[in-house]
């Protein structure tokens, strides 16, 4: 898992980033002035790819979170959701900025809305695992010792 991981956080940094010029460039190119959801691509890459997986990643070293079975699930919810959510922001971003009429298409807003609900349960299946691991730990601890009499 810490593979996975680590591997995920690099690919989520250089995404996030690339996102970050992208929308300096491409709103650059075109004039535009506006709000735009290509503005929130760069922050939601960093923080929810990039920060968050480097703290799972500590996680994982320091509880050993994978020794749960439902954690392998985790890294693969967690990374289908982030790309559907920065997916569906990017297009929506892209389309507000040409000013086209399908920026509003709820497809898009499907798009991302599955993407949270997936980063949800991401969520949900990692402080279910970390919960499962600190229980199994203090377990670990009550071994028995053996009493001197």
């Amino acid at each position: 898992m810490e593979k996975v991981l680590f591997r995920s956080f690099g690919i989520w940094t250089v995404l996030g980033l690339l996102g970050g010029l992208g929308y300096r460039e491409l709103t650059r190119a075109q004039d535009f002035t506006g709000q735009t959801q290509l503005a929130v691509v760069h922050t939601h890459a960093l923080v929810l790819g990039s920060v968050f997986l480097l703290i799972v990643l500590v996680l994982e070293r320091v509880f050993t979170l994978s020794a749960d079975r439902g954690m392998r699930w985790f890294a693969w919810v967690w990374n289908g959701g982030l790309a559907l959510t920065i997916t569906g922001l990017t297009v929506k971003g892209t389309l507000q900025v040409l000013g086209s009429t399908a920026a509003d298409s709820p497809a898009i807003a499907g798009v991302s809305g599955t993407g949270h609900m997936l980063l949800a349960a991401g969520f949900a299946l990692l402080v279910h695992g970390l919960g499962r691991r600190l229980s199994a730990d203090a377990n670990d601890a009550r071994v028995s010792v053996p009493v001197a009499g």
